[in-house]
């Protein structure tokens, strides 16, 4: 792939409305160069005992080094000193909350899956409302999709106060062909395509204040209920989008499985998923505390999460809920005895929503801004083609 190639147009069934991600300011620069020891040279150094650290002019405790400079800086860091009065600043906490709710909050989640295996719905039933029509085939005879298509669905919801601007990006006709060689291509291209336009729009020079952010910070992947183990394409595909995007794995349909049956179907997954080395979300990061590291251990324990979706409800016990009823019984698919939906909401929404966009930023997003800009790079060393040599 060149790069920075410009993005391609996309079937897009809402136009989104703009909303700019916050630019963070540049580090301080601080000059810890240490004085040339030429400078000593007209007085002799006073008579210390010999020892390792004294036998170098440079290393002389008179004159600290940039590495006694920054452990200075570090201590001096840590040490807390309290106020004499009220001075006020803890109040920053109220002026980022104030701006933040102002702008609001911005979150893009893909789905992939086959046609059938129930993306809209659970979309639908996560955020309580009915946010995108299933795309996939009514009738019998309605003709199979022979690409795979991106189809784009904004909407802006409300919650106390809180406003989140939610992008959703469907892929129709994923994984519906009889040849499903490449059928993951198009997706790829489309998450790649959004880091470079946010990039194009970092390096512009009148660049603007808040940039839009169109990159995936989630990409749903649907499993289909077989009861066995991964299929090839499932391997080849998660493999690849991990590479490029947070990617969370999900059951669909969880309750055409017996307990049993699912509970063995996803220790299959699980080995399947370590032999082939796919690194799913979520990933842990060098800072992160005790209970960050403890939560995401547990809800490794639980991937991939076996779910039921349903927006309409049904009568338990005199009260209406969320689930599905047949023959065997009725469905509550906020139940945990039925199935895991309850985990994954908490889980994207409630405990890892804002790691999933800086996870989205800093490692997915910076790994693909180090290659375009090393590849810029070296593209403007080369001599031009035709150009004399020097």
């Amino acid at each position: 792939m060149q790069p920075l190639q410009p993005a391609d147009t996309y079937t897009q069934t809402v136009a989104s409305t703009s909303q700019p991600a916050d630019e963070q300011a540049p580090e301080a620069v601080y000059d810890t160069e240490p004085r040339s020891p030429t400078s000593f040279v007209c007085d002799p150094p006073p008579t210390i005992a010999p020892s390792p650290r004294n036998s170098s002019l440079a290393d002389h405790p008179i004159h600290p080094t940039p590495e006694d400079e920054k452990q200075k800086m570090a201590a001096a860091a840590v040490e807390e000193i309290r106020a004499a009065s009220y001075v006020g600043f803890d109040s920053i906490t109220q002026q980022i909350e104030h701006k933040l709710l102002k702008r609001g909050f911005q979150f893009n989640v893909m789905v992939v899956g086959q046609t059938g295996l129930g993306k809209s719905t659970l979309i639908n039933t996560i955020f309580a409302s009915h946010l995108i029509d299933s795309k996939g085939r009514f009738d019998h005879d309605e003709p199979v999709r022979q690409t795979t298509e991106i189809q784009t669905v904004s909407h802006v919801i409300a919650e106390n106060g809180v406003k989140l601007k939610l992008n959703i990006v469907d892929t129709p006709g994923y994984g519906d062909q009889i040849n499903n060689e490449s059928c993951w291509d198009p997706i790829i291209k489309y998450i790649k395509d959004q880091h470079s336009a946010y990039l194009r729009k970092e390096l512009t020079a009148m660049r603007d204040r808040h940039i839009q952010d169109t990159r995936i910070h989630c990409c749903l992947f649907f499993i289909n209920p077989t009861g066995h183990q991964l299929r090839p394409i499932d391997i080849i595909v998660m493999k690849k989008l991990s590479e490029v995007v947070n990617v969370v794995p999900v059951i669909a349909k969880a309750d055409s499985l017996t307990s049993e049956e699912r509970d063995a179907f996803k220790i299959r997954i699980k080995e399947d998923l370590q032999y082939h080395n796919i690194r799913l979300y979520p990933i842990d990061h060098e800072d992160n505390d005790e209970e960050e590291t403890s939560l995401n251990e547990r809800i490794r324990g639980i991937i991939p999460f076996a779910v039921v979706g349903s927006e309409r409800n049904v009568i338990i016990e005199g009260k209406p809920v969320r689930g599905r009823k047949n023959r065997w019984g009725v469905i509550n698919v906020e139940d945990e005895r039925h199935c895991e939906f309850v985990h994954l909401r908490n889980f994207l929404l409630r405990t890892h929503l804002q790691d999933l966009i800086e996870t989205t930023a800093q490692i997915h997003y910076e790994a693909f801004r180090s290659k375009q800009l090393l590849a810029l790079k070296d593209a403007s060393s080369r001599p031009a083609a035709g150009a004399p040599a020097v």
